[in-house]
């Protein structure tokens, strides 16, 4: 099977998918796809995702789109290294925290609406970063007292090991320092992200060890 990634090194799904594709050991070809400049809505880039978001994942020849599907045929295709625990309610409780991050704090504060809150704001740069972290905060706030009830173990949210929960909280994390969050608030969130960047895997997978990271 052939898999080629089309995303961006600080992108937060693309991010995710890298993640889950380490995690797992699937091999995979990385296209860098440069939202800096707009390669996203090149006619090129387009007939692969019509969209012109990130990531795109190529799967012999056919393309998926949008990280939560995309997570989901991961999880599905390579069973291997389980994302989600067996039980049905413990699977629904991490499927939760990761939606937490990827429907309700994610799509506030990424690039085309920190861009447009920007210029509403008459082109202040502080004003759209504000923004961020108002919404990441607010979502930080319900994400650690939940972690905090959660039955994580060796610093992870659910269980001994990463879990969907990681995959989609590192990526968040980098976004938090990047605006500036102060994480001081969230001691457990931070340790879970701790936990998880020390896996070689995730390593791997960090914006700053991608080839198109600038």
């Amino acid at each position: 099977m052939k898999l080629v990634l089309h995303g961006y090194f600080r992108s937060g799904t693309s991010y995710r998918t890298r993640l889950a594709l380490n995690w797992k050991g699937v091999e995979y070809q990385y296209v860098a796809v440069n939202l800096a400049t707009g390669e996203q809505h090149s006619d090129a880039y387009k007939a692969l995702n019509p969209q012109g978001l990130v990531p795109a994942l190529e799967v012999d020849g056919q393309v998926l789109t949008q990280s939560v599907s995309i997570l989901e045929w991961i999880e599905e295709a390579f069973p291997q290294r389980p994302l989600l625990p067996n039980d049905p309610m413990d699977r629904a409780r991490v499927r939760a925290f990761a939606a937490a991050i990827g429907c309700d704090i994610h799509p506030l504060q990424n690039l085309r609406i920190l861009k447009k809150a920007r210029a509403l704001s008459g082109d202040d740069a502080e004003a759209g970063l504000a923004w961020a972290r108002h919404w990441i905060s607010l979502g930080f706030e319900a994400l650690e007292k939940l972690a905090e009830q959660a039955d994580g173990q060796n610093g992870f949210i659910f269980g001994n090991g990463p879990s969907l929960a990681e995959i989609y909280l590192l990526p968040q994390m980098f976004n938090a320092r990047r605006f500036g969050v102060d994480l001081t608030p969230y001691p457990r969130l931070v340790a879970a992200d701790d936990a998880a960047r020390a896996l070689p895997e995730f390593e791997r997978a960090a914006p700053e060890n991608q080839p198109d990271a600038v």
